[in-house]
């Protein structure tokens, strides 16, 4: 009987909870997905009929939600259960990618004739993971929600009991982003969320042109998640990244509501105080998540702090021993800057393909390293590398470091309108 109430208690809160945030967060998302409402017209013309539809799929990932909320099957599994369930979500995810890069490998394989007849057996093991993994989703999804808001109230993350927003996101393939910066600075002037399912080809194709064409620099990049409502997490079987990603995202919506958040889009600085922000309350709380729930997945620790992330870092099939990625990029940058500062782009362009080639010998493979790539990556300034001398990621770190918990952190950080006002919180000295 306390088990159906309880049941019964939950589902009705997360019913309460959705009429009063649904609504307001379709109107209110983060920066990062909405900026392009403003972009130019000129790069629009390039990408009509392949932009992502962000409203269809928040109201169907909002159905898909409500669904799930009135099942309510994670109510009858204790703790030990609820972790086993997730694990096993996870262990077939890892198994599909298995499969898919086995069937890639096969397909890549000039002396396979017939490859459809070849992977016959893989695509048929590929589509029975895919329907197993689609039962167990709804379920694996609530726990690792359940999980997250457990340490955000931990945390002091919560008004009367409830993270505000509540935990809520959906694993699903996201869309790419198009990024756009000049090429005599390094300046994010378009970011344009496109269809996920264009292939290298036409990712390649429409980079091209737009460059070509309006005389700017272009890079596509994959995300990891979005800071939607319910916030969009890409699938993937490392848990740790997960744990992340969807403790990132709700950051995100966490300063949607308050003057860091509404103020992403105002100014190159408000954008990275507000994912250097995430990107540290993410990996902080996202490693509490596997501390407490699967200590026996927490990885030893980096040698250089890369887990952002809401996009993905960039493939590293063989590094070379003792090569330090962030110190080599960090050196990319700041001559990279020092370059386009004395007007020399063509320099800086040829520099910044040397470097590239740098980084692939050295087991980094990066398909472009330009001003767009800088442009993007850069925002994101808890590890170091991109951003360069950029003031603001280290200020942001500063923050954290003079902040006990972080509860007054993120309280702190989301307070702001503006570097200027970040700049003298520090300067006098204050302690949270």
């Amino acid at each position: 009987m306390q088990a159906r109430l309880t049941r019964a208690a939950d589902l009705a809160l997360t019913l309460v909870d959705w009429t009063l945030f649904i609504l307001a967060f379709l109107l209110l998302l983060t920066q990062d997905v909405s900026l392009a409402a403003d972009t130019p017209k000129r790069v629009e013309s390039y990408t009509r009929g392949i932009e992502f539809d962000f409203v269809n799929w928040t109201l169907d990932a909002t159905g898909f939600k409500i669904l799930q909320a009135s099942v309510g099957d994670q109510a009858y599994l204790d703790d030990a259960a609820r972790s086993w369930r997730v694990r096993d979500y996870f262990d077939l995810q890892s198994k599909l990618e298995q499969v898919q890069g086995s069937i890639a490998v096969i397909y890549a394989n000039p002396e396979v004739k017939d490859p459809e007849v070849e992977t016959a057996a893989l695509q048929a093991e590929e589509a029975d993971l895919r329907a197993r993994l689609r039962e167990l989703q709804p379920l694996a999804e609530v726990i690792l929600e359940e999980q997250v808001s457990v340490i955000l109230a931990e945390q002091g993350l919560v008004i009367g009991g409830q993270p505000l927003p509540p935990v809520e996101f959906h694993f699903a393939p996201l869309p790419l982003a198009l990024i756009v910066s000049p090429r005599a600075e390094i300046k994010q002037e378009v970011n344009l969320d496109v269809n996920g399912n264009l292939t290298l080809e036409e990712q390649v194709a429409l980079e091209d042109r737009v460059a070509r064409e309006l005389d700017v620099s272009t890079l596509i990049v994959p995300l990891g998640g979005i800071g939607t409502y319910p916030t969009m997490v890409a699938q993937s079987s490392d848990l740790n990244w997960i744990a992340n990603v969807a403790s990132h995202e709700w950051t995100h919506n966490f300063l949607t509501l308050r003057p860091l958040g509404l103020n992403y889009g105002a100014a190159p600085e408000l954008r990275t105080m507000n994912e250097t922000t995430a990107s540290i309350a993410g990996n902080e709380l996202g490693a509490l998540v596997i501390r407490r729930y699967y200590p026996e997945l927490q990885p030893p620790p980096p040698a250089f702090t890369n887990r952002l992330r809401r996009e993905q870092p960039p493939e590293a099939a063989a590094q070379a021993p003792g090569f330090d990625f962030g110190a080599e990029m960090h050196t990319t940058r700041v001559r990279v800057d020092g370059l386009l500062a004395a007007n020399k782009v063509t320099e800086a362009e040829t520099y910044m393909e040397e470097r590239r080639q740098f980084f692939w010998d050295h087991g980094y493979q990066m398909r472009k390293l330009n001003q767009a790539y800088f442009a993007f990556y850069g925002a994101y300034a808890e590890g170091g590398g991109a951003p360069g001398e950029d003031p603001v990621g280290p200020a942001v770190l500063l923050a954290r470091r003079r902040s006990p918990t972080i509860k007054a952190f993120l309280d702190t950080m989301a307070g702001f309108s503006s570097f200027e006002q970040l700049k003298e919180y520090l300067a006098a000295g204050n302690l949270r």
